[in-house]
């Protein structure tokens, strides 16, 4: 008999008995085998689950629940929680003290969660030990240990976060961003899109950015800002970011959105990225070979759409970017085939700027002895040199 079957199934005398054996009988290994199938369930089956699970807890038996404490899964923490929370309250505070403090990594992550549920007065003491657990290795651990750093208000962590931005350490800088997103510091956006322009990084850090702000709240506050985020995002699909964000970003809509109102340079450039990025996605299947149906669905919509929309006309606003101090010039670059356009940056401060130059007059087949000999007058990094030399 396939428990598993049965307790993610539609017929309600199969998965009720087995939700309430699950935690009568505190089933921790049918609870373990449901965990392993968390990447090949899809959410709303997952939701259901968790609902069954909660309508079979009760106040006789939900101490139950502490048992699988050691069997860390995201799509079971929130019902878990709540349940010991809402039927034992600040009662277990000491239990769940004692698993913050000397349990194992998902014992902790559980403790964390069910702390979000209480009072600040009563977590306050705990203060050092959740500064120490939002730096943890265990990224689920991390995070809810960050979600209770700002639920205290803790501006000594927020502040040290900041400070990670500064660094010249990229990786560093990246960390910091994170750790400002899991704490929901809306008053750093401006800050965390600044490290954004200047970081290798770029495409890791705008990732992160709607989940700190939505896409469309961003458009409204600083337009510029909003398409660069998009811009990096575009770039990033899929190899950092998964396909199935279109969903997460609403990118459609957004799509839709900036094609239908006054065009810009930016929202211009952004349009023919996607362009690119979603033709090339619906014409190689491996890319959307482990994708779900709505997601492969949405991705083609989303190619349909943009297909219909015609380059040249967002081709002949982009060379408003072409100037040094823009945003968006290496991205425009790209998609810029004038060469007399291009030759304009080889004097360019930003040497990254001109090798990409440099690259592009050869992809169009109109690279000179004389555009090396201009840009290498001004390259001073041996590594970009080197490779300039070499195109």
């Amino acid at each position: 008999m396939d428990l598993i079957k049965q307790l993610t199934g539609k017929n309600p005398s199969e998965y009720e008995p087995i939700a309430k054996s699950l935690v009568n009988n505190s089933d921790i290994e049918l609870f373990k085998k449901l965990v392993q199938q968390d990447d090949f369930l899809f959410d709303f089956i997952k939701n259901n689950v968790a609902k069954r699970i909660q309508k079979a807890c009760n106040k006789e038996n939900y101490l139950n629940l502490l048992k699988f404490l050691n069997i860390y899964s995201a799509s079971y923490e929130t019902v878990i929680t709540e349940v010991l929370h809402n039927f034992g309250g600040n009662s277990l505070y000491p239990k769940m003290k004692e698993l913050f403090l000397n349990g194992d990594n998902a014992q902790k992550t559980y403790s964390a969660k069910f702390f979000s549920l209480l009072d600040n007065e009563t977590i306050a003491e705990l203060l050092h030990e959740i500064r120490t657990f939002a730096l943890s290795d265990f990224e689920p651990l991390s995070t809810n240990s960050i979600a209770l750093l700002a639920k205290l208000n803790d501006t000594v962590s927020k502040n040290k976060a900041l400070q990670q931005l500064e660094s010249q350490d990229e990786f560093e800088q990246y960390n910091g961003v994170k750790f400002l997103v899991t704490y929901g510091a809306q008053d750093t956006v401006d800050t965390i899109i600044n490290v954004m322009k200047k970081s290798s990084l770029a495409e890791n850090i705008a990732a992160e950015i709607p989940y700190l702000i939505s896409i469309e709240e961003l458009l409204k506050q600083d337009f510029d800002n909003g398409i660069l985020v998009l811009c990096n995002i575009i770039n990033a699909i899929p190899e950092i970011i998964s396909i199935s964000a279109v969903f997460d970003y609403n990118l459609f809509e957004l799509f839709e959105s900036l094609y239908s109102n006054n065009l810009t340079s930016t929202s211009s450039l952004l349009l023919i990225m996607a362009k690119e990025k979603f033709k090339e996605l619906t014409e190689n299947e491996e890319y959307l070979f482990d994708c779900d149906k709505n997601t492969k669905d949405e991705v083609y919509d989303i190619n349909n759409f943009l297909s219909g929309i015609s380059k040249n006309k967002l081709s002949n606003l982009l060379y408003e970017e072409l100037y040094d101090e823009s945003d968006f010039v290496l991205f425009a670059v790209d998609y810029v085939d004038e060469t007399e356009e291009l030759e304009t940056l080889l004097e360019s401060k930003n040497q990254t700027l001109v090798l990409k130059v440099l690259t592009k007059l050869k992809e169009l087949g109109t690279l000179k002895n004389e555009h090396k000999e201009k840009a290498l007058k001004y390259i001073t990094n041996q590594n970009i040199k080197n490779i300039a030399l070499a195109i």
